[in-house]
């Protein structure tokens, strides 16, 4: 795939927030204030690292598209678009030292809070477009199509964990009468928002936190193409893995496997549990998880011994008849 071929301005735009990843990681720092438990420029550092990758892998999926290549490409510039507005506001908050996020405490503040609501939305309409059109197109290597789809999809549900966020909690709805919440809604589930967290993600570590699935779910999107890719590239080295049916058999395990931990973590978050002290409800429905991807691998890796020859070894036989 040649960079002359992949979106514009999806590419600009990831190359525009890689360099403001380096700015706001060394203001984490450099700028010793924090905001709501964290460094001030550490959430600015995050989206701005997860928007590039969401830039670059949307521009590569959107090269995959032979029909409706101008839906395509408009699908991509709203994108962009959209996403650059969301950061410009994350950024400016932080700059002004407010919480972007949930803030409900002026007019201004919430008017920008709604803004990125309708931000995300957008962003995740045009991505949903985009898995339509990659579902019903005929793409040429059926498992890295499988790998496409079930990160598109994965990733969709995993985008949407944002939206339960953005719910108010219990003791918000529970203020007295008359009186508005500053903060409405929150990362957090059981516990509030800003306590102790794993290092770098924040996810909490008394209560459930969303963003944990938030993440895992979202990424799915990179993980699962990635995974397609691995396994054309070991197909070179390992027979069993050249067939393309079992390459595509493990794909499909995957992308279950992956769909079922994304709905685990979010389940035991909405529960108050945190990610780092499961139950044995928790562990139990883990180990039921695991148990059943490794037997789908052991069925994708069994059936016929019989190995299909690579393209190079096809002409051969083919000149030879």
């Amino acid at each position: 795939m040649r960079l002359a071929q992949l979106h514009r301005p999806l590419v600009v735009s990831a190359a525009a927030l890689t360099v403001l990843a380096v700015l706001t990681g060394a203001g984490v720092f450099l700028d010793d204030r924090e905001l709501v438990g964290a460094p001030l420029w550490l959430k600015p550092f995050k989206f701005s690292v997860s928007i590039a990758v969401y830039s670059v892998t949307i521009a590569w999926m959107l090269s995959l598209l032979d029909r409706r290549q101008r839906l395509g490409w408009w699908l991509g510039t709203v994108s962009v678009a959209a996403l650059t507005t969301e950061i410009v506001i994350i950024v400016g908050q932080a700059a002004r030292g407010r919480q972007s996020h949930f803030n409900n405490q002026t007019p201004f503040d919430s008017t920008l809070y709604s803004v990125m609501g309708a931000t995300i939305a957008i962003a995740w309409v045009c991505t949903l477009i985009l898995a339509v059109l990659l579902l019903i197109q005929r793409l040429p290597d059926r498992a890295d199509a499988l790998a496409v789809r079930f990160g598109l999809i994965v990733g969709l549900a995993g985008m949407m964990v944002g939206f339960l966020m953005t719910m108010p909690t219990k003791a918000q709805l529970d203020l007295p009468a008359g009186e508005s919440p500053t903060i409405v809604g929150a990362h957090s589930v059981g516990v509030a928002d800003g306590g102790p967290g794993l290092p770098l993600v924040g996810w909490s570590t008394t209560g459930g936190d969303l963003r944990a699935g938030h993440f895992i779910g979202m990424h799915a999107l990179q993980a699962l193409p990635l995974l397609g890719f691995l396994l054309a590239l070991a197909s070179r080295r390992f027979a069993r893995l050249r067939p393309d049916r079992v390459r595509a058999r493990l794909v499909t395990v995957a992308g279950l496997a992956y769909a079922a931990l994304t709905g685990l973590i979010v389940w035991q978050a909405l529960r108050g549990q945190s990610i780092v002290d499961p139950d044995a409800l928790t562990l139990a429905a883990a180990g039921v998880v695991l148990l059943a991807t490794v037997a789908g691998t052991m069925w994708a890796l069994g059936g016929p011994r019989t190995v299909e020859p690579t393209a190079a070894e096809a002409r051969m036989l083919s000149e030879v008849h």
